[in-house]
């Protein structure tokens, strides 16, 4: 039977996804029926999918809680990429702040709550940071809509632009505008399957005291960029620091300071796969025997396959089966993490023959 993928999109984002046609393309040489389906199609039939691919969802912004409701409720009916974690843990850019107790330098980010007095954090904000310039927006935000660049002094623009964030009850995130962006703009660092795949420029996106897109979002001028070493080692220090373990694909955004040292703005994971994928999908057939915790893993999950052969999966963050189900190939069991004897996210992938350990590398089945 042919793969079905659905490549979940926004009505509004129809047209504007430019990698969307050679997407398709590269499904349909792979023999794999890709199909563009709106994540809030109230007629989508997710179950016939094999897996549902978030591309290019772009208003979910607006519309978070339903977002990721539909989220949790397809992960129920197949396989979503990326999983629930990372989907919820990538929306909302507070994540900075556990980039930040991770000791990482991403760029000074403080934000303020709905019911906030927008005076006071502005002011907090500023007596922390020296800068000529601001940028506000949204916690919860993409394409750099609801953002502006502010200047220090222009007080009454920028509390007005926190109040009618706040006002809708959106976290507003305050950061200085390192003015590097203008000359030398972001560089995207991006990863495929744990490595170094390429990089690119992002050109500046905010004039000073313009105001804030009205489109899905701002136009970008984008270039194939070299990095250099020291944004190759910045990106591989966020992307340890991540709570997911290794990812299938990543990017890391950084921009320059004033010193010259390269400062993480944002990681962008939540519409691409994840690499735990690879492993934690079911290879062949059986019956899951086990599926809780065990002293050594942590969370894990075992699978009968008949002639006294059993696979293990340990040091799981999220189990997704449970004992007596029966799986298939492609069956999702869990998702790898950090559980258990454990000094750092992996999956451990055991094979038991006749209760055994034997060398797992004739058992990777194709």
């Amino acid at each position: 039977m042919r793969v079905a993928v659905a490549l979940v999109s926004a009505r509004a984002a129809r047209g504007l996804d430019a990698d969307m046609p050679p997407l398709l393309a590269a499904f349909g040489a792979a023999g794999v029926h890709a199909e563009i389906v709106d994540w809030d199609e109230p007629k989508a039939d997710w179950a016939r999918f094999d897996a549902a691919l978030l591309r290019s969802a772009w208003d979910y912004t607006e519309r978070l809680g339903e977002f990721l409701a539909w989220v949790e409720r397809v992960a129920s009916l197949t396989m979503l990429l990326n999983p629930p974690p990372v989907v919820r843990w990538n929306a909302d850019k507070h994540y900075l702040l556990e980039l930040a107790r991770s000791g990482l330098p991403v760029v000074a980010s403080s934000f303020a709550e709905p019911g906030a007095d927008p005076a006071a954090a502005l002011e907090e904000f500023l007596a922390r940071q020296t800068c000529a310039q601001l940028v506000v927006k949204p916690a919860v935000g993409a394409g750099a809509r609801d953002t502006r660049r502010h200047a220090r002094t222009a007080l009454a623009e920028t509390l007005a632009h926190m109040r009618r964030l706040l006002d809708a009850g959106r976290s507003v995130l305050l950061q200085p505008y390192l003015e590097g962006v203008d000359a030398q703009g972001e560089t995207a660092v991006i990863h495929i399957g744990g490595d170094f795949s390429h990089a690119v420029r992002k050109g500046p996106l905010l004039p000073l005291g313009a105001p804030s897109t009205a489109a899905l979002f701002a136009p970008e001028e984008i270039t194939a960029r070299a990095p250099g070493a020291d944004e190759l080692s910045a990106a591989q220090r966020v992307l340890a620091a991540l709570p997911f373990g290794a990812l299938l694909y990543a990017r890391v955004d950084l921009i320059r300071d004033a010193a010259g040292v390269y400062q993480p703005a944002g990681v962008e994971e939540r519409n691409r796969f994840r690499v735990d994928w690879l492993f934690s999908y079911q290879p062949r057939p059986g019956t899951v025997v086990f599926a809780g915790t065990a002293p050594e893993y942590g969370n894990a999950v075992i699978v009968d396959h008949g002639q006294d052969i059993k696979s293990l999966y340990g040091h799981l963050s999220e189990v997704s089966v449970k004992p007596g189900q029966k799986v298939e190939r492609g069956t999702l069991l869990a998702h790898t993490g950090n559980t258990g004897r454990s000094s750092g996210p992996h999956l451990h992938y055991e094979i038991l023959v006749k209760g055994r350990a034997v060398n797992p590398r004739a058992y990777l089945w194709d």
